[in-house]
């Protein structure tokens, strides 16, 4: 057997540790000074040119949050006060596929919304999941590779995703939702959306909570089978694209119902699962559902590349009221989105008229390519302090302190957290008939991956339910 290589930084020092960020405790949050994952993460933003590296096959269209119940005690964001009604965006896309991929295929469906408050804008960038595969953002770009082509065939590879997922148990609940009925939905406006990260919401008495964003379809959940999203495909790739496109068009307005879970600042210590943890959902039985407001799209986009393609969301716009919290993921996605398009669409991509804010905008950031803008202060006041009259701080809208303890270290993520417990009350839920399907799209799925791979997996579905392992092994056995 051949000796295995020492993995390296890009610059040739050795690794010790490829599996774990770099965090204050074992919650987080994650330290600026873990260069490997700021390396990792900057390297797979310019992977490609162009076409975005992830979520790269997307629609979207205009619409309006309307603010109809009030949660004030727990946020002073004016965009989320009753009676309230924002201007926003969506960009709605898949995970994997390139720009010319087919509509109707089984994968995670982005779900990218971008309000444009008085104060600034506010992006919610999330998916139609309340979960993700992975809890730590070390592993993103390891991820992603296996969800793209292998660069020696030019194929996308089962093996690849099986073997990650297979060596991965923290990715079992997202599995479990992808492989489900809802793997594979008939359009944008039967899916569910979700931040999926932890945030937090600041009120009026600077008292913090953590809080989860959902939206409901107000459509309804409807799901291709594997044999029918053939059949469509077969027809068209862009169905996704059709049925938004002309539902708005012939005025058919799709929309959700905007909730919130909130969460007490103290209880996050006293959770029996890491509540930062992006493999885990709240139990709505503790922290319920509370109805905030609607949310309507109801304008398609005059150009389709100008508004849609060069739409650029990102975590990192958060407004007075909404802030962020230890989740490791969240805090690599605060740095990664903003960079990668920096990186795709330029220095001043914030200036194209898609993401500028509605609001007045001032800063010292000056030049650099493409600036086609006037710089953000006057003349004499192009740094900060000055004596002149360029913007200034305002101390006002500071969060309250966050706790953190812990000693800076690469703990193991998986360490406590892959009880299996959130995964296996979802396939509990299940009917019959929904676990049948289940197994025969996991089945179709590992067509031709090894089976020692197969093996692996078929052990973590074990341990959620015997049921689970013996129904994949039938559909294996019968395909």
């Amino acid at each position: 057997m051949n000796k295995k290589p020492k993995l390296t930084t890009t610059g040739g020092a050795p690794i010790a540790d490829n599996q774990n960020s770099l965090t204050a405790g074992p919650r987080g949050p994650v330290l600026l000074q873990d260069y490997q994952l700021i390396e990792k993460l900057a390297h797979q933003n310019r992977e490609r040119i162009a076409e975005r590296v992830v979520h790269a096959k997307g629609w979207g269209a205009y619409g309006t949050l309307k603010i109809e119940k009030d949660i004030s005690k727990y946020t002073k964001a004016n965009v989320l006060q009753p009676g309230t009604q924002t201007e926003m965006i969506a960009r709605f896309s898949t995970v994997a596929g390139e720009a010319g991929a087919a509509d109707a295929e089984r994968d995670v469906r982005g779900f990218a919304l971008k309000f444009y408050t008085a104060e600034g804008n506010w992006d919610l960038v999330g998916n139609n999941t309340p979960v993700f595969f992975i809890r730590d953002p070390y592993k993103f770009p390891d991820f992603i590779h296996t969800q793209k082509r292998n660069p020696r065939s030019n194929l996308r590879s089962t093996t690849a995703m099986w073997d990650f997922w297979s060596l991965s148990p923290e990715s079992l609940h997202q599995i479990t939702i992808l492989f489900s009925d809802r793997g594979l939905p008939v359009g944008v406006r039967n899916i569910n959306g979700y931040g999926s990260h932890t945030f937090s919401l600041i009120n009026a008495k600077n008292e913090r909570f953590w809080v989860k964003f959902h939206f409901k379809t107000l459509q309804g959940h409807k799901h291709w089978t594997n044999e029918e999203g053939e059949q469509i495909v077969g027809k068209t790739r862009e169905s996704t694209q059709e049925d938004l496109f002309y539902a708005i068009e012939n005025g058919d307005f799709p929309k959700w119902n905007f909730q919130v879970q909130v969460m007490p600042e103290s209880d996050a210590d006293q959770t029996p699962y890491n509540p930062f943890d992006l493999t885990k959902v709240w139990p709505h039985s503790d922290y319920p559902c509370i109805d905030v407001g609607t949310l309507e799209l109801n304008r398609n986009p005059e150009n389709y590349f100008a508004e849609i393609e060069q739409a650029a969301f990102s975590p990192s716009n958060i407004v007075p009221g909404i802030g962020f919290s230890p989740d490791k993921m969240l805090q690599a996605r605060i740095f990664a989105y903003p960079d990668a398009h920096r990186h795709r669409l330029g220095t001043h991509y914030e200036s194209l008229p898609v993401n500028a804010p509605k609001c007045p905008v001032h800063h010292y950031h000056k030049d650099g390519a493409m600036s086609f803008k006037p710089n953000g202060t006057t003349s004499d006041a192009y740094y900060e302090p000055n004596s002149f009259n360029g913007p200034i701080e305002q101390p006002d809208v500071a969060e309250p302190p966050l706790k953190i303890s812990g000693d800076a270290a690469r703990y193991d993520h998986r360490e406590g957290n892959d009880d299996y417990s959130q995964p296996r009350a979802l396939f509990n839920l299940f009917d019959e008939g929904q676990k049948a399907r289940l197994f025969s799209n996991i089945a179709a799925a590992m067509q031709g991956v090894p089976e020692n791979i197969v093996d692996r997996q078929l052990k973590h579905f074990e341990l959620i339910d015997p049921d689970y392992a013996s129904g994949v092994r039938a559909a294996l056995d019968c395909s």
